[in-house]
């Protein structure tokens, strides 16, 4: 027997994911027997008499078997972030809404992030096109008929933004073209222009859908509808009169009220019993005494107070304790994988945490704490507690937090922008540790004792000194071959004391421990004897060093190996 397939809409803000929703509805209330239009708080059932029905004079249907379809309506990255149960994410199939006139937009890419990272296939719907200067409506018509019915300069226009975003989506590895020009499916993308608002291309996006579950997604979509069920949290609510209720989605078997469910929490799984169920039926809570995936319903159940959007559920009539440990296994893949050290994680929602963790791991960044609610004491304490700089800071999606004046608390309401906002401020603090790690070593540099410019030779010795390259500062031992020989008491320039000389300059140097004509002599070339342990960061920092800084301490290494070959190494 096969299920519904189970649709996410998906996109940037105000690129129409609901607008496309509704349409449809209205479309299916028109078309649809009573009682057959069930909907939950976030997902809208439509039965394939109704698809056939839209789809009627575009397309013939008659060998679809798919029941239809489930489609969740959820803010941005929500369905396909939320715990994935085992085999697969809990959408079969998703769409992505994007404004054909806007193109690709911060959410968007995230979307695409996510559909790629949980290898979900999708269709792309290019809303509004009747926005397009130009465009022309008209009756009785089929989306293709209608594009190419329009002015030449209109058609080039939706050629010009259709292969636009063609381009943007290959940039994150997509191969795409609009649905009527693809020959192989498997490995194209397929975009359909529409306009929501007055339901053009709604019948080719619902043909597109209905054909690619129909073709590809067959044997995911079998499952035994006495099998005991399984589904996902989607949003835990008060509801007025029942208390704490659950909407959720139900992907797999049947569900009843009385039985046995274990739901997951980010501590021990709760267990409990459906007290009631319901289904949203034009805009009135309809009470169900059973439900078959995949179908979204709202539950009411005792002690459901932890649980938290994005939790697996599972019916436990029987095999109470393996279910336990199958759903604490569940919550722990996503809650469990993180490292001794790194930085803290919150977000609003697991479905949202678990987005954020494979963005972030994707790039490497090491995690030590990731929970769900805002930002607390708690969270701050622990980033305090990281010893290194670039790790005291806390990320958090979508929640409220506490201020900080020793850590940086980093906090936005769009994943893909919170990711940016960290590797900016990451590759700030980074640079500027850099610099100071620069500012705080030895510089390295290679003088020439001059000769005729001997002023005194002993007590300090003092002499003329050209700077052939580097860096000579007050203070830093210089050596003769591979041993340190004195120390740089003093500089003088014209008759001034000065810090530091560079490359170029000649200048005095005060010499201590030294007599000119024994252990150092006119002609002689020294080099500051730079510690093994200064000379590793400089290799590290490399690429803030110039060329001449590169030789130059390329010199030093190959002089202090003559007496310790693995110096520096």
């Amino acid at each position: 027997m096969l299920r519904q397939i189970i649709v996410s809409m998906m996109g940037h803000v105000d690129h129409g994911k609901s607008s496309i929703v509704d349409q449809i509805k209205k479309t299916s209330i028109v078309t649809s027997e009573p009682g057959r239009i069930t909907q939950s708080i976030k997902a809208y059932s439509l039965s394939l008499e109704t698809i056939k029905e839209i789809c009627k004079n575009i397309s013939d249907l008659s060998k679809i078997k798919i029941p239809g379809l489930l489609t969740i309506d959820l803010p941005g990255h929500a369905a396909f972030s939320n715990l994935r149960k085992r085999g697969g994410s809990l959408a079969d199939i998703a769409i992505l809404v994007i404004d054909i006139n806007e193109g690709v937009k911060p959410q968007t890419v995230e979307c695409l992030e996510i559909l790629k990272q949980n290898k979900t296939p999708f269709v792309v719907a290019l809303n509004k096109i009747d926005l397009i200067n130009g465009f022309q409506i008209k009756e009785n018509m089929s989306l293709i008929q209608m594009i190419n019915s329009q002015s030449q300069s209109v058609q080039k226009l939706i050629e010009d933004k259709l292969y636009n975003l063609v381009a943007k989506l290959y940039e994150h590895s997509f191969n795409s073209e609009r649905f009527d020009r693809i020959e192989d499916f498997t490995k194209t993308i397929a975009m359909i222009p529409l306009s929501a608002k007055l339901g053009i291309g709604i019948p080719e996006l619902l043909m597109v859908i209905t054909g690619l579950a129909q073709k590809f997604l067959e044997i995911k979509l079998e499952y035994d509808p006495e099998a005991p069920a399984e589904g996902t949290i989607l949003e835990v609510k008060e509801e007025k009169g029942l208390g704490t209720t659950l909407d959720a989605i139900i992907y797999k078997g049947k569900i009843k009220t009385n039985d046995q469910i274990v739901i997951g929490t980010l501590n021990e799984p709760i267990v409990t019993k459906v007290k009631a169920m319901f289904i949203l039926e034009k805009n009135q809570l309809k009470p169900l005494k059973e439900a078959e995936a995949a179908i979204g319903i709202k539950i009411s159940a005792p002690n459901t107070k932890e649980v938290i959007a994005g939790m697996p559920i599972k019916v436990a009539n029987k095999n109470l304790e393996r279910i336990k440990i199958e759903v604490k296994e569940a919550v722990e893949e996503i809650t469990l994988e993180l490292d001794e050290e790194g930085i803290v994680v919150k977000a609003d929602t697991m479905g949202s945490l678990e987005a954020l963790i494979s963005l972030l791991k994707e790039k490497g960044v090491k995690i030590k704490r990731a929970s769900i609610g805002d930002i607390n004491k708690k969270d701050i304490a622990e980033a305090e507690a990281n010893s290194k700089l670039l790790e005291k800071v806390i990320l958090g999606f979508n929640v409220n937090h506490l201020e900080s004046q020793t850590i940086n608390i980093i906090t936005d309401n769009v994943i893909y922008s919170l990711v940016d906002k960290f590797e900016a401020w990451h590759n700030k603090e980074k640079e500027a540790m850099k610099l100071k790690q620069l500012k705080d070593l030895m510089k390295p540099c290679k003088i020439k004792i001059l000769e005729g410019y001997v002023f005194r030779q002993s007590n300090p010795a003092v002499v003329g000194v050209d700077i052939i390259s580097g860096t000579l500062k007050a203070d830093i031992p210089l050596m003769k071959d591979s041993s340190a020989i004195t120390t740089v008491k003093a500089i003088q320039h014209e008759g001034k004391s000065i810090p530091e000389a560079k490359q170029g300059q000649s200048i005095a140097a005060s010499l201590s421990g030294v007599t000119v004509g024994r252990q150092v002599k006119e002609g002689d070339i020294l080099y500051s004897d730079l510690p093994e342990s200064h000379f590793r960061i400089y290799k590290e920092l490399k690429e803030e060093l110039s060329a001449d800084e590169k030789q130059l301490l390329k010199e030093i290494a190959e002089i202090k190996r003559k007496s310790n070959s693995s110096w520096g190494a």
